[in-house]
């Protein structure tokens, strides 16, 4: 059956989501637009969609093979992607490798310092409240997830996390940290959603150090559009 796009059903701050003639697929397309500080500040880097569309495409291809369940269908062009339709899980899935950004203020340690193991963190969705930070125990309180569901959620986390360290470095970028996000199909499978992209993961350069991500735009550094490309050319993209 060839997939025909229709109504949007959703729109966020970089993606806007369409249904399509399946009921078990939709087709996101990716925009340029940037936020930062839950949508405080707001902005444009040429081509960033194109960009996160293609990167989060290969990444998760990649993926699959290494036995994580995506989103991932099918690629239909520069800005957009047929992916299952999920139910999110509300929660952003916080994995870090080396101190930076938030981690750095709550602790009072500067950033770039290597962690002695991996660091997993839980925000629950919602802007209004600022996405704030959850343990296991709020999680199954409130019924976000069940024990057994973030027990998957951890072990794909971390399977990812192991993944593209050793794949960007091959490409001399450090992988800092990085947020994902989980949702569960019809059937009630956890799968990986959302995206991979400078958007949602912190690049540093493993020789100069130099932010090849959406911090350059947190942070008023410019050469946010030049950072990205950077990121696409490093994959081979």
């Amino acid at each position: 059956m060839d997939i025909v796009k229709g109504k949007q059903l959703y729109e966020g701050k970089a993606k806007k989501v369409f249904e399509t003639n399946d009921p078990n697929l939709v087709i996101v397309d990716y925009k340029d637009d940037a936020t930062a500080f839950n949508g405080e500040k707001k902005g444009t880097i040429h081509d960033k969609g194109i960009v996160n569309n293609k990167m989060s495409d290969f990444l998760m291809s990649l993926l699959e093979k290494e036995g994580i369940p995506t989103h991932f269908v099918k690629e239909i062009s520069d800005r957009e992607t047929i992916v299952k339709k999920v139910t999110i899980i509300p929660l952003e899935v916080i994995v870090r490798n080396i101190t930076a950004g938030s981690l750095s203020k709550r602790v009072g340690k500067p950033e770039g310092i290597k962690l002695s193991v991996p660091v997993i963190e839980y925000s629950y969705k919602d802007d209004e409240l600022g996405d704030p930070m959850v343990n296991d125990y709020h999680i199954i309180s409130f019924g976000w997830a069940t024990k057994e569901e973030l027990a998957v959620i951890a072990d794909y986390a971390l399977k990812v996390n192991a993944f593209l360290i050793n794949y960007l470095k091959d490409v001399g970028v450090d992988l800092v940290d990085f947020k994902l996000e989980f949702g569960k199909t019809a059937d009630g499978t956890i799968i990986l959603a959302d995206e991979i992209s400078p958007d949602t993961c912190r690049f540093w350069d493993s020789k100069t150090g130099e932010k090849l991500d959406k911090d350059r735009f947190r942070r008023n550094m410019g050469g946010e559009e030049e950072a990205y490309q950077e990121m696409f050319k490093r994959l081979g993209l």
